[in-house]
């Protein structure tokens, strides 16, 4: 299969592209670089890699790039709220103006068959009560990231798109774990940098749930949907993750804690916050039941694997800006 993966330079991008060239595909990467190239360094001459530096505002450079593609796996995006919220223009141009270009592009393209996107669970926003949300609750983003999530997640499952073009939307649980083109401003990545070197960590709100998966699964759920039978995925959405990975923060530091023995308990303290808009327990048994879905790595095999690259100093300088999405 001929893929394009758009953000392949990216913290998810980069460990997607390699999953697809190692099951025997043929990539088109696209990126802006926006935080530099050095996540593609060791595939750029791979015989089935070709990267194009391009800006999926660039309709026309898009156009170009799905020459000859069989699948779209749309990542590029402003990534976070953070990241939204200092560049909101930015971020609806990209997010969602350049995203239904996009899969114009591939409507018209008729070599193209599959379009996967990268959504998020935090679609979800604030829970009610105390169970959890499925693909079938209601959507209540509180963030401009979440918004365009699910203005274009709308607009791809109910666009009239020609038959054999089948979108699929996934909705990544919170991600953590070692990539390419690392990032320490994500929950599990951050706590475990601060504590695993000996630092004080304040943790706000440690009450507040959410889900979490390591990166190679929430990658691995991609070639799962581009690879799997049409019927099973057709205008459909899935929640990516596995229902007993939902933590609080403060299980997530207890967790920490229990992987590295070593470290005294009082690196960490505690908060109080009554509010925090993001605060909710996934279900993931449909992408299980119907596309036997497993994951492959729990939290604990991610902190394990951060504190071995940071305390090994793999990684220098941890704190620099290049490792964050604002």
């Amino acid at each position: 299969m001929r893929v394009l993966v758009t953000g392949c330079a990216g913290y998810i991008g980069s460990v997607l592209t390699r999953q697809l060239l190692k099951k025997g595909h043929h990539v088109r990467g696209v990126d802006a670089l926006f935080f530099g190239g050095d996540s593609l360094l060791d595939i750029v001459t791979h015989p089935r890699f070709e990267f194009v530096r391009a800006d999926v505002r660039d309709s026309k450079a898009l156009a170009t790039t799905l020459d000859g593609i069989e699948a779209v796996a749309h990542l590029a995006a402003i990534v976070g709220d953070p990241a939204c919220a200092q560049q909101p223009d930015l971020a609806r141009a990209i997010n969602l103006e350049a995203s239904t270009t996009l899969l114009r592009l591939c409507h018209e393209n008729p070599t193209v068959q599959r379009f996967a996107f990268a959504s998020t669970c935090s679609n979800y926003g604030k829970m009610q009560g105390d169970g959890y949300v499925d693909e079938t609750s209601p959507l209540r983003p509180v963030s401009l990231y979440a918004e365009l999530k699910v203005g274009f997640e709308k607009h791809l499952l109910q666009a009239s798109l020609r038959p054999n073009l089948i979108p699929t939307s996934l909705r990544f649980a919170t991600v953590y774990g070692v990539s390419p083109r690392m990032r320490f401003d994500l929950t599990v990545n951050e706590f475990v940098r601060d504590l695993a070197l000996g630092r004080t960590l304040r943790v706000f709100g440690q009450q507040f749930w959410r889900p979490y998966c390591h990166v190679e699964d929430l990658a691995r759920s991609v070639v799962l949907v581009l690879e799997c039978p049409a019927g099973k995925v057709r205008q459909d959405v899935f929640n990516v993750g596995d229902t007993r990975e939902n933590y609080t923060k403060e299980m997530i530091v207890n967790e920490i804690f229990k992987c590295l023995h070593d470290l005294p308990r009082t690196l960490a303290s505690y908060v109080q916050k009554t509010e925090d808009p993001r605060d909710y327990r996934v279900d993931f048994s449909k992408i299980h039941s119907t596309l036997g879905f497993e994951i492959t790595k729990r939290v604990p095999d991610g902190i394990r694997e951060l504190s071995v690259l940071l305390r090994q100093g793999v990684i220098s300088d941890p704190d620099a800006a290049r490792f964050k999405n604002v």
